[in-house]
């Protein structure tokens, strides 16, 4: 629960996919599938911020046209991000990772960029 959560409440997050660039606010069309789903969702909303593609875009620079995982869904793109590469997830600097959308296999709900992130620095360590 987050600080400005009243006690008792959850936070509900919810993204669809758009067109890059987009200014349309999909809340309307989010929630009624979600009420579809589960009647009375509605009622129980006590507020809601919505942020288009563009407003994602001005808010980080990266997120081009509103895009949050940071490039082309390819096949390709799945393995070779940033840039083809034997060790995506290091830098030039000693130390430092990679573990976002921007490495293998890419942006989801999955934590794999940063467990590959977190093998690459467990290797560099020999603890891996």
């Amino acid at each position: 629960m987050s600080s400005s959560e009243p006690a008792g409440s959850q936070t509900f997050y919810a993204y669809c996919h758009v067109p890059a660039g987009s200014e349309l606010d999909m809340t309307e069309r989010i929630e009624a599938q979600v009420e579809r789903f589960a009647p009375g969702f509605r009622d129980l909303i006590l507020s809601r911020t919505s942020t288009c593609a563009m407003e994602l875009e001005r808010h980080n620079p990266n997120y081009i046209g509103g895009d949050i995982n940071s490039g082309a869904a390819t096949l390709l793109q799945t393995i070779f991000r940033p840039m083809p590469s034997l060790r995506p997830y290091r830098t030039p600097l000693p130390g430092v990772y990679l573990c976002s959308s921007s490495t293998p296999p890419g942006g989801g709900v999955h934590g794999m960029c940063g467990e590959g992130a977190a093998r690459a620095a467990l290797a560099s360590l020999g603890l891996a």
